[in-house]
């Protein structure tokens, strides 16, 4: 007597078990069977001795092992085989008043699977290019996040410099990234996650924060170069170490702050003798810091489990509320009177309302490609691939608008980007300490 598993139930026990390799599906075994050796159905199958799988698994079936068959290839007529149903968490039959033992059958599987593939009878899955690479995959995002993070930075630059209104700039770059997320939404890339009242109130605090930090931000690279605000945003991290220290109540280490000096030096030193200076921008850019500092801290207490394309979206859409009224009031009778008719007249309507949508869909597509970056790679990655996203920006921006900057702006700069190297290295390598401690609490 022979006992099939069939393809179904082959397809819903490799839905079960998480632990199975990914060269073992459906398409490449037909079936898989528990029989004696004498009596397998096909010539092209393999036989594997239960007892190959563990001693403790050896049952004698008819004074004979029996063991799992494979069946690599169709077996045409079946008739003669017997099926019985099986449970996807559970293997079990009788045969002669022998009782075969329940064990889960993925485990049992698995381990037959994996024998089966060392026999050579089982040719290794087709890897994607994306196994086969991933360091050239993960290379590609961060170029095509750096490319993006530029281009925006350059065409925001450039609509400032004939429609100098960044609250109302602000809200077209919310206003289409939110148009995208809907039309994705729409077709189901990704599936919309479900909110309710209790996680509205945990993003709200979060898009406030990322609200008038972009806000902020806008406001600086109208006031000042775009190089020159990118230098300011390089305080982040000692805004974040001070919160953390200061409102958290978390311990920073010594070599943190040390760290952090660097930074505040060049930062200073850049400012002093910046060209093109003026306390807007300069205010800006720092409220900017604190905003997004404050963003993270709020944004730990909403880990809601929703994947981060879903929360991003729903950020978004709450910083898009959050930026309509103040642009109102502050810019909006000045765009009425003059605003949109002097840009107008300036590019023609056309180019535009272009250089709108395209700084809008540029600064979402920049968010949302960096999330993706950072979800591949490591913290210390993470980490180094931040501080050379902020050279890459500064770097560019200096090129395309030719802003001319002192010796010593420029050495500030420097100083301030390898203060921000080495916060970051080190803050990284103290995160994965941490997470290997937490890996390993478990099993000691």
């Amino acid at each position: 007597m022979i006992i099939e598993l069939r393809n179904s139930e082959m397809a819903s026990m490799a839905a079960s078990s998480i632990a199975a390799p990914s060269s073992v599906n459906k398409g490449r075994l037909s079936s898989l069977f528990l029989s004696p050796p004498d009596r397998l159905p096909h010539r092209n199958a393999f036989f594997l001795p239960l007892k190959k799988l563990g001693s403790s698994s050896a049952v004698p079936l008819a004074k004979t092992d029996a063991g799992l068959a494979f069946s690599p290839l169709p077996l045409g007529n079946r008739s003669f085989l017997p099926t019985v149903e099986l449970s996807t968490r559970v293997l079990g039959f009788s045969l002669s008043s022998q009782l075969v033992r329940r064990r889960p059958i993925e485990r049992l599987v698995v381990k037959a699977a994996a024998a089966y593939e060392e026999e050579g009878h089982l040719e290794p899955a087709a890897k994607s290019f994306g196994e086969r690479f991933p360091a050239l995959v993960t290379g590609f995002f961060f170029f095509t996040w750096y490319c993006l993070n530029v281009i925006f930075n350059i065409l925001n630059k450039k609509v400032y410099n004939y429609f100098p209104y960044p609250y109302f700039v602000s809200v077209v770059h919310l206003l289409v990234g939110v148009v995208y997320c809907l039309g994705s939404w729409s077709v189901g890339l990704p599936k919309r996650a479900p909110i309710n009242k209790e996680l509205l109130l945990v993003l709200t605090p979060v898009a406030f924060c990322h609200a008038l930090g972009h806000v902020m931000s806008n406001v600086s690279f109208a006031a000042v170069a775009v190089s020159f605000t990118h230098t300011i945003k390089a305080l982040e991290p000692f805004f974040s170490a001070a919160a953390s220290q200061f409102v958290l109540g978390h311990q920073i280490p010594l070599s943190l702050w040390l760290s952090l000096m660097p930074v505040v030096l060049g930062v200073s030193m850049a400012s002093l003798t910046e060209l093109s200076f003026n306390w807007t921008g300069f205010i800006s850019a720092m409220i900017s810091n604190i905003s997004f500092t404050y963003r993270s801290i709020y944004s730990k207490k909403a880990m809601t489990g929703m994947d981060s394309t879903n929360v991003y979206a729903y950020i978004s859409i709450i910083a898009l509320f959050v930026c309509i009224p103040p642009a109102i009031l502050i810019e909006g009778p000045k765009l009425m009177q003059h605003g949109f008719s002097d840009a107008i007249a300036k590019v023609g309507l056309v180019k535009f309302l272009s250089d709108l949508f395209w700084i809008g869909m540029f600064y979402h597509l920049y968010n949302q490609v960096a999330t993706n970056t950072l979800e591949r790679v490591a913290p210390l990655t993470h980490a180094v691939g931040n501080v050379l996203k902020r050279v890459f920006v500064i770097g560019f921006s200096i090129v395309i608008f030719g802003n001319k900057i002192s010796t010593q702006t420029g050495i500030g700069t420097a100083i301030a980007i390898a203060g921000v190297a080495m916060y970051s290295l080190i803050k990284a390598n103290m995160e994965e300490q941490k997470r290997k401690a937490a890996a390993e609490a478990p099993s000691s």
